[in-house]
């Protein structure tokens, strides 16, 4: 099944929340969101939509996918993942998908959004402990080195990514050298951080636990 390569903006308004899929355009007033706060689709600045228990959870379920941009046979496989470790399900879950380095190379603001950070890892323009990576996918461990390659640190989007993370701010798990192009993954990614936009893990597990 291939990825979706249309518009996301449409997303966040099925979702009814900011997911800040856009990058910088998010915090403008060019926002779809914003602008246009209701369901897409012909009916929706009329939709009057009651979920069920069951479609509350779905929508939890779908919400986090999106954020993270990936299929549901991947978020499926990582929630098996989750279920096999010791400690909270929704967090373990939560923990792994922060763990992609894509996700990583979001967070340490070497792209404004996870689409393009994923884009940065495919064309190998990411480098995991001195050694070029390109599968989004792959989990970082306490200790790698993410680093942009010394021949793409002078890519306009990059440069541009950089000098607007102070918006967002780097995790505390995460450590940015922004004039090496350099972070490092100092701890375990912490649930207590991730806020924006808010996640409600457990209504994800009890979707999958029935």
């Amino acid at each position: 099944m291939g990825r979706y390569t249309g518009p996301v903006c449409r997303f966040c308004r099925r979702e009814g929340i900011k997911l800040f899929l856009k990058g910088e355009r998010c915090y403008t007033d060019k926002c779809a969101f914003e602008r246009r706060p209701y369901p897409p689709g012909q009916h929706g600045p009329h939709a009057r939509i009651k979920f069920s228990d069951y479609g509350i959870r779905l929508r939890e379920k779908q919400k986090v996918r999106r954020i993270y941009g990936i299929s549901e046979q991947q978020f499926r496989k990582y929630f098996e993942m989750a279920d096999r470790q010791k400690g909270i399900t929704g967090v373990n879950l939560l923990t792994l998908l922060e763990r992609r380095l894509d996700n990583v190379v979001y967070r340490l603001g070497f792209a404004s959004s996870r689409r393009e950070a994923r884009q940065l890892v495919n064309h190998g323009h990411i480098l995991v402990n001195g050694r070029m990576v390109d599968i989004p996918s792959y989990l970082v461990r306490v200790g790698d080195v993410v680093e942009v390659k010394d021949k793409s640190r002078e890519m306009d989007r990059v440069k541009a990514a950089l000098e607007a993370v102070a918006r967002r701010g780097v995790p505390s798990w995460l450590e940015l050298d922004k004039d090496r192009f350099r972070g490092v993954v100092k701890a375990m990614p912490n649930r207590e951080e991730l806020t924006t936009p808010p996640i409600q893990e457990q209504l994800i597990v009890e979707l999958y636990s029935k």
